[in-house]
């Protein structure tokens, strides 16, 4: 008899030969990312699909027609480098999404048939592509995870967060943004088959100009906003006579004048909702946006602290708690950072805002960030974002080591999540 899983839940595996399977009424495929602890692929071969069915340790089974493959996994055979492997459902109609149909059923069999997991993957709506669960190591023993993560911008955005780099051809050669792959990274493919698909083994730098698809929350793309045209992603210096205002890329050193490194530093965020003008007066949106920060050690998320936990556990960074509705003069939530009391391994921290109830904010007015110095309360730099983006959450700024020095970078780079969960699978492209 199977065990029943809930998203997030997790349970051991006793036996080394496993088949993860799919149940679902829709048209779709079956594929896996085996990464390593830092959650990227070590090369194209981690990357098993329908052109690329065998991997290590890991080989994509045919079903009969109309149902997915299932992927056959021999455990002892999967390299010691490999932390987890990552079970992925794409519906083959891209422009379709698994709210249309009964919920996908995710399967753990043992070699011979019998069922050992199950897991119902509810709370789906507009995604059309999620990662189902995952096998993953600890303590020297394997264990299956529920995931059920959704992922917006198609399957390019789904590989480019797991090392995968994509390579655009031109416009008129392109296949639709959120098909699969339909040749092997290293093949030389007819041109109609891009884009292409190589492993780097690293995440991608941060967006460039040209950057369109959000990663991660399961929503389809949506036309580039204005906030995509090139910006400058200069350098300046903070003043101490005037607040820096920053432009959409560029950095600053968190050094005041004459060198002095900062080392205790409040990140404000504020927002206003849009009120909208109706028969009996002016309304004004009830929108419930949250601010949290996400500590990265290199690629992998290490901590963080958002209205569900208001301190990290190294207790560096601290949430001053969540605010509902935006209203209000000044700062709408506050983040204290000190950076003296931040772990070494410890890379770069994301600051996002998250829109609790799906509201994007293309209803939310005078969305901002501003760095102040905790010492003093003095403003030192400030970042506002342009409004009227169809995203429900964005990315503001990130705070990052260079040597020994701590930088801030204006982002401004919206996507689809509604909470800190949804959001965190689609950082690694801000890194």
């Amino acid at each position: 008899m199977s065990a029943t899983l809930a998203k997030g839940q997790n349970g051991p595996l006793a036996t080394n030969d496993v088949v993860i399977s799919v149940q679902l009424s829709a048209p779709a495929d079956l594929s896996a990312l085996l990464v390593t602890e830092r959650g990227k692929v070590r090369s194209d071969a981690d990357f098993v699909f329908f052109n690329q069915p065998n991997g290590p340790g890991v080989n994509l089974q045919p079903a009969p027609a109309g149902q997915p493959a299932s992927l056959a996994v021999s455990l002892n055979a999967v390299p010691a480098d490999i932390d987890q492997i990552r079970a992925v459902i794409t519906l083959d109609d891209a422009s379709s999404n698994f709210g249309r149909t009964a919920p996908p059923v995710a399967v753990v069999s043992d070699a011979g048939g019998n069922p050992l997991y199950e897991y119902r993957i509810d709370g789906l709506d507009t995604e059309s592509i999620v990662i189902a669960l995952e096998l993953y190591r600890r303590q020297g023993s394997w264990k299956v995870r529920a995931v059920g993560q959704g992922y917006a911008g198609g399957f390019a955005a789904l590989v480019t967060d797991h090392g995968v780099t994509v390579d655009e051809a031109p416009a008129a050669q392109q296949a639709p943004p959120q098909a699969p792959p339909t040749h092997h990274p290293q093949q030389t493919a007819p041109a109609q088959q891009s884009p292409q698909y190589a492993s780097t083994g690293s995440y991608p730098p941060p967006p460039g100009p040209g950057y369109a698809p959000p990663a991660g929350g399961g929503y389809p793309p949506p036309p580039a906003p204005p906030q995509q045209a090139a910006q400058p992603t200069g350098e300046v210096s903070l003043s101490k006579d005037r607040p820096v205002s920053l432009q959409k890329g560029q950095r600053v050193t968190l050094r005041k004048e004459g060198g002095q490194a900062l080392t205790f530093v409040k990140m404000g965020l504020g927002w206003d909702p849009v009120q909208t003008r109706g028969m009996f007066g002016n309304r004004t949106v009830d929108i419930d946006l949250d601010a949290s920060v996400i500590m990265f050690a290199d690629g992998n998320p290490a901590d963080y602290a958002y209205y569900g936990q208001l301190s990290s556990k190294d207790g560096s960074v601290r949430h001053q708690g969540d605010n509902l509705t935006g209203e209000g003069e000044g700062d709408d939530e506050v983040i204290l950072v000190d950076l003296t009391r931040i772990p070494a391994h410890i890379t770069s921290l994301v600051f996002i805002v998250t829109s609790y109830k799906g509201h994007t904010f293309e209803q939310v007015r005078n969305a901002f960030c501003r760095l102040v110095d905790g010492s003093n309360n003095a403003e030192l730099a400030r970042y506002t974002m342009a409004g009227g983006m169809p995203f429900t959450a964005m990315a503001m700024a990130k705070v990052f080591r260079v040597g020994g020095d701590w930088k801030m970078q204006a982002l401004g780079e919206g996507f689809q999540a509604k909470h800190p969960g949804e959001a965190i699978p689609q950082l690694g492209r801000f890194l």
